[in-house]
C-alpha cells in the first residue's frame, strides 16, 4: 500500500469520527447548551447538509489549484471546525464549526478518490478508493466509541480538540506524504460540469442517494428501535453501533474486492440483499441477537456499494471525474438527510419504531431498479458511443500520465 494511502486513511478516519460520535454526545452538549435534544440534533442535520453544498462549491475552487494543495486546504478547514465546535461559547457558534467542519467532507472523499485511484495500477483502483474509505469504517467501530467514551467522562469539548489534533495529524502526513499532483491539462468547471450530462453517471449519483438512504432510515432511530423493541439498555446501544462500523468495515473491503472485477453484479447483490434484510429487520426488531445480526448486516451490505458506486461515478464521468466525484459524497450525505426524514415521518403517523425500516427497504429496492436500468442503458448504447466514451477516457489518461507520478504498485 503507498503511504500516501494511509496519509488519506487517517484524514477519513478524523472525518468519520466527527461527523458521528455527535449522536453520541446530543444529551451532553444539550445539557451544556440548555437547549432540547431535537435543537441539539440540527447539529447532525447541519453537518449533513454543510456536506452537500460544500462537495461541489469547494471542489469547482479545487480545480483552480493542485489536488494535493486542495487536499492539505480541506484538513485545515477540517481543523479549523472542529476547533470552532471545541471552544464555542454559545450553540449557536458550535453549530457553525459544525458546518465549517462538515465543508470540508465531501471534497476531501470526492479528491481523495481522485488522488487513491491515480496511486495504483489501473486494475487496483477500486481497492484504493476502499483503502481510504477504510479510515470512515474504523472511525466507527474505533473512534466514535472512544470520542463518546471521552466526551461523557472527561467532556464532549475533549473529544473536539482530539478530533482537530486528528486533523493536524493528517494534514501533515498529506504533506510529507502523498505525491505532488499538478491540476491536469484542461481541468476546467465547464470540463467539470459536463460530466453530468452523462445519464450514467445521474443514475449512479441517484443510487447512492437510495442506496444509502436505506441504511440511514433504520441506522439514524436505531436507538429508540433498540431500547423500545428490542428490549436494549441504554448503555447497549454503544456496542451496537459499533457492531454496524464492523459491518460497514467489512462490506466495503467486500466491495473494494470485487468492485474491479465485477462491479454490477456487486451491485445488484448488495443493493437486493439490503432491501431484504431492511425487510426483515422490522420482524427481527423484537428479538435480541437476530436484530444485533440485522444491524451488522445492514452496515456491510450498505458500505459493499460504496466503493463500486464512487468508481462508476469515476469511470463513467470520463475525463472530468473530479467534481463528479465530490458530487456523489454529497449524494451519500443526502441520502441520510432523506432517509432521517422519511423516517420521522413514519413514526410521527404512529407506525412505531421499526418502521422506518420499511421505508429502507423501499429505498434500497428503487436504488436495485436504477441498477438494472442503468444497465439496460449500457447495454443499448450505440457502439459509436462506447467508441467515443473509450477515446475520451484514453485522452483523460494521456493528460492525467502526463501530470500524475507513475502509479506505485500495492502490496499484499
Amino acid at each position: 500500500m503507498p503511504l500516501a494511502l494511509l496519509a488519506l486513511t487517517v484524514g477519513a478516519f478524523g472525518i468519520g469520527t466527527t461527523e458521528f460520535v455527535i449522536m453520541g454526545l446530543l444529551p451532553e452538549i444539550a445539557a451544556d447548551y440548555g437547549v432540547t435534544i431535537p435543537t441539539a440534533g440540527l447539529l447532525v442535520t447541519g453537518y449533513a447538509l454543510g456536506v452537500v453544498v460544500g462537495a461541489p462549491l469547494l471542489t469547482v475552487f479545487g480545480t483552480k489549484v493542485s489536488r494535493k494543495r486542495m487536499l492539505m486546504l480541506l484538513m485545515g478547514l477540517f481543523v479549523l471546525g472542529n476547533l470552532l465546535s471545541a471552544l464555542a461559547p454559545t450553540f449557536g457558534v458550535m453549530l457553525a464549526g459544525r458546518v465549517v467542519a462538515s465543508l470540508a467532507h465531501g471534497s476531501f472523499f470526492g479528491i481523495g478518490s481522485v488522488v487513491a485511484a491515480g496511486l495504483v495500477a489501473p486494475d487496483k483502483k477500486a481497492g484504493a478508493i476502499a483503502t481510504m474509505f477504510t479510515g470512515l469504517t474504523v472511525a466507527n467501530i474505533v473512534g466514535v466509541p472512544l470520542g463518546t467514551f471521552v466526551g461523557q467522562t472527561v467532556g464532549w469539548r475533549t473529544t473536539f480538540a482530539i478530533v482537530a489534533a486528528l486533523g493536524v495529524i493528517g494534514l501533515l502526513g498529506i504533506a510529507k506524504l502523498v505525491p505532488a499532483m499538478p491540476r491536469p491539462e484542461g481541468a476546467r468547471l465547464r470540463r467539470e460540469l459536463t460530466a453530468f450530462r452523462n445519464p450514467q453517471v445521474l443514475l449512479a449519483m441517484a443510487m447512492t442517494v437510495l442506496g444509502f438512504g436505506g441504511v440511514f432510515a433504520a441506522i439514524t432511530y436505531i436507538a429508540p428501535m433498540m431500547t423500545e423493541v428490542a428490549g436494549y439498555s441504554d448503555g447497549a446501544v454503544t456496542w451496537l453501533l459499533v457492531l454496524f462500523g464492523v459491518g460497514m468495515f467489512l462490506g466495503n473491503l467486500l466491495g473494494g474486492r470485487f468492485a474491479d472485477r465485477a462491479l454490477m453484479p456487486l451491485l445488484y447483490a448488495a443493493l437486493g440483499g439490503l432491501a431484504v434484510v431492511l425487510a426483515l429487520f422490522t420482524v427481527v426488531a423484537h428479538d435480541k441477537i437476530l436484530a444485533a445480526i440485522a444491524i451488522l448486516l445492514v452496515g456491510a451490505l450498505g458500505f459493499a456499494t460504496v466503493p463500486p458506486l464512487q468508481k462508476r461515478v469515476l469511470d463513467q464521468a470520463h475525463g472530468a471525474p473530479t467534481l463528479a466525484s465530490a458530487v456523489n459524497i454529497g449524494a451519500f450525505n443526502l441520502g441520510n438527510a432523506l432517509a432521517a426524514w422519511l423516517g420521522g415521518l413514519v413514526i410521527s403517523a404512529g407506525l412505531g419504531f421499526t418502521s422506518p425500516n420499511w421505508v429502507g427497504a423501499a429505498l434500497a429496492g428503487a436504488a436495485l431498479l436504477l441498477a438494472f436500468w442503468s444497465a439496460a442503458l449500457e447495454r443499448r448504447a450505440p457502439a459509436k458511443d462506447t467508441a467515443s466514451a473509450a477515446a475520451d477516457r484514453a485522452g483523460a489518461d494521456r493528460a492525467s500520465e502526463s501530470s500524475a507520478p507513475a502509479p506505485t504498485p500495492v502490496h499484499h
